[in-house]
């Protein structure tokens, strides 16, 4: 199976990246597709968000399995995996991961053994990185085929991106050269002048060299009621808004993946 491992990232907290990787994941296995969602963040947001309301008391979780690996040990990465309801597979995260972050040093593929150990049995898998450029996201980028980077419509979210993409440079000239780009995802905007202004200035500063997304999530209290009971929002309020923003993303990356395959293809002939 050819396996996208798509790792979500913005240094900002707030802008819908842990409710994107959980909507995203399950809006793809809604079209089929094996989906395994990776908690990679000490406050474990998306193991939360999907029902899971006591992370440190899991047995397994993704800081047992970086551990093992800087241990030297075997890793088993389906002793961790936990089976969501709507169709997505989850490597919980813990606050144990802050002691793993520490343990790193420089090391940058930590992750990425973790999940050469279960890649095969996935289309995709998504990574939900913590709001920071700390170890833990420098080894989800070092694992990564590719950055989703959802932002918010606010002048400090698109000055902010300036320092992640340095961090996406320095990762292609270095432990992964194939990284790229899959596209700026622009979250929880308003109908206001401000958010549209923001909006195409994001689009000016970066839409010819990076895909920003033609969906727009919109904002909405839906979309973060949905995460207290444990659901998607396709579950929680499936002919609102939210649910025909996220879907519409779904249906764009699946194109996107298309057209690449296809390019893909044509220069191998």
């Amino acid at each position: 199976m050819d396996t996208q491992i798509i790792s979500l990232a913005n240094q900002k907290g707030g802008v819908g990246k842990t409710t994107t990787c959980a909507n995203l994941g399950i809006g793809l296995a809604r079209e089929g597709k094996r989906v395994l969602l990776v908690d990679c963040d000490p406050q474990a947001s998306l193991t939360l968000s999907l029902g899971w309301r006591k992370p440190e008391t899991l047995p397994v979780t993704l800081a047992t399995l970086m551990g093992r690996v800087l241990q030297e040990h075997p890793v088993h990465a389906e002793e961790a995996i936990l089976h969501h309801a709507e169709g997505v597979d989850l490597i919980p995260g813990s606050i144990a991961l802050s002691g793993v972050e520490a343990s790193l040093d420089t090391r940058q593929n930590v992750l990425k053994r973790v999940l050469d150990d279960c890649r095969k049995n996935y289309s995709h898998v998504l990574l939900d990185c913590m709001p920071s450029l700390g170890m833990m996201t420098i080894n989800a980028l070092a694992a990564a085929d590719s950055v989703l980077i959802p932002t918010i419509p606010h002048y400090l979210s698109v000055d902010g991106l300036g320092k992640l993409m340095e961090s996406i440079g320095r990762m292609r000239r270095g432990v992964n050269k194939g990284l790229r780009v899959e596209g700026i995802l622009i979250t929880m905007a308003s109908r206001t002048t401000y958010a549209r202004e923001i909006s195409e200035l994001l689009r000016t500063q970066y839409g010819t060299k990076i895909k920003v997304f033609d969906t727009v999530i919109p904002h909405s209290i839906r979309a973060a009621e949905c995460s207290t009971e444990g659901k998607s929002i396709f579950a929680y309020d499936p002919k609102g808004k939210v649910a025909q923003a996220y879907n519409a993303l779904t249906k764009e990356v699946i194109q996107h993946e298309k057209q690449r395959q296809k390019h893909r293809t044509e220069i191998g002939r």
